[in-house]
């Protein structure tokens, strides 16, 4: 692309976001040997300093309650213990530190026959979770409150946390080494030029392409889809990670969930906390602001009752990122809108998107290069399923 501001640059497909999500999609395609075409990525803020990729609490779990979400992330967590092979670049492996701790997931007497069923089908389908009594709960973590707790499920392995940022970073290296272009600019406006589409760029410059995909997060992904007459129920919602030290030492601790919705985890030689705010308190924003207080009347004393080791702390860092919240079904949109023929979305992933990066980047691959999923089926997520009003209830939204 020239220096004037003002030149047109055509490729066959353009991505639009270069977080982990798109820079996933953009290596898996440079990384098809059937793929022969031209392809970019469309990126507004190259540092990635605001984007969830780098913000987020960068788990993943198998303890979920629908087959897709499960098998995504039993592909993912094989993705991430391989990433050095994967994603290799000449001698360079990328490390993105994943600790296989598990999530713990506590269930009071009323849920108890939930997490029964949520454990039946994450077994079935292959995950190594146990479903503990109170009696095992209290042996295997001795510091836990086992009060009003019918019953926990502890992923033994396959699930933990990683360096997100790490993740990302890797996707986006081994794209550019196969050649993937990375535009730092803004989409202004999306709009159909002929079969394609047509992108006019902050720095005046402009992109068509023949197909187009939109991993641009919450607002981006919502606007461009509003671009081209295609309304998105996803909102940016606010997510607060807060990081603490305790006096005592909390051996193997997991990332717990309390019933209530507050998870914790070890960071570090500390550990890091979070939970989603109540319906009422939870708006639309854009702002990062740190809301102090939340931690002091809802996080703090939710933790110390149910690890009293967690009753002396001493409060660090924190920090506020956004999620993608899908309004519809708190699951994300992946594939084609049959309403823009080239268009695909990627985007609403309600705060799984770094773990179903992986399997999402190689599914949106095949259905680009080979017009089909060809391993992992994901048509349950398909944007379709929003003019249908077919809803995919996920029972495990953290």
């Amino acid at each position: 692309m020239s220096g004037t501001g003002k030149s047109v640059r055509h490729v066959d497909i353009a991505i639009v976001g270069g977080a982990v999500t798109g820079s996933s999609i953009a290596c898996h395609l440079a990384m098809d040997p059937r793929w022969t075409g031209s392809h970019l990525v469309i990126e507004k803020d190259p540092s990635y300093q605001f984007c969830a990729s780098a913000l987020s609490a960068a788990s993943i779990r198998q303890q979920f309650s629908t087959a897709i979400n499960i098998e995504i992330s039993l592909y993912g967590i094989a993705f991430l213990r391989d990433i050095g092979a994967r994603l290799a670049v000449g001698d360079e492996r990328p490390a993105i530190d994943l600790h296989e701790g598990g999530y713990l997931f506590l269930a009071t007497p009323e849920k108890r026959t939930i997490l029964e069923a949520n454990h039946a089908l994450q077994t079935k389908l292959g995950a190594d979770i146990l479903f503990l009594e109170p009696e095992a709960l209290a042996a295997r973590f001795p510091w836990l409150s086992t009060d009003g707790i019918a019953a926990g499920c502890w992923g033994r392995s396959g699930e933990g946390w990683f360096d997100g940022y790490g993740l990302m970073q890797a996707f986006r290296k081994r794209a550019r080494a196969h050649g993937v272009p990375y535009l730092a600019a803004e989409v202004l406006r999306a709009e159909r030029d002929g079969a394609g589409f047509r992108l006019t760029l902050s720095d005046g410059s402009a992109i068509t392409c023949e197909r187009l995909v939109n991993a641009a997060g919450a607002s981006g992904a919502r606007r461009i889809c509003r671009d081209l007459g295609v309304e998105l129920p996803i909102e940016s919602r606010k997510r607060m990670i807060f990081t603490f030290d305790c006096r005592e030492p909390v051996a193997d601790c997991p990332l717990m969930i309390d019933p209530n919705g507050t998870y914790v985890r070890p960071e570090g030689t500390g550990f890091l906390c979070g939970s989603a705010p109540e319906e009422a308190a939870d708006p639309e924003t854009g702002d990062f602001d740190v809301e102090h207080g939340f931690f002091d009347d809802h996080l703090w004393p939710t933790l110390a009752a149910r690890v009293p080791a967690f009753e002396a702390i001493k409060p660090g860092r924190a920090w506020a990122g956004h999620y993608d919240m899908n309004l519809f079904d708190h699951n994300a949109f992946v594939g084609p809108v049959a309403a823009v023929p080239g268009l695909h979305v990627a985007a609403g992933f309600s705060g799984h998107g770094l773990q179903q990066a992986p399997a999402v980047g190689r599914g949106l691959a095949e259905l680009l290069v080979h017009g089909r999923y060809t391993t992992l089926d994901l048509s349950p997520l398909a944007f379709d399923r929003l003019a249908e009003g077919r809803k995919l209830s996920e029972n495990n939204v953290v």
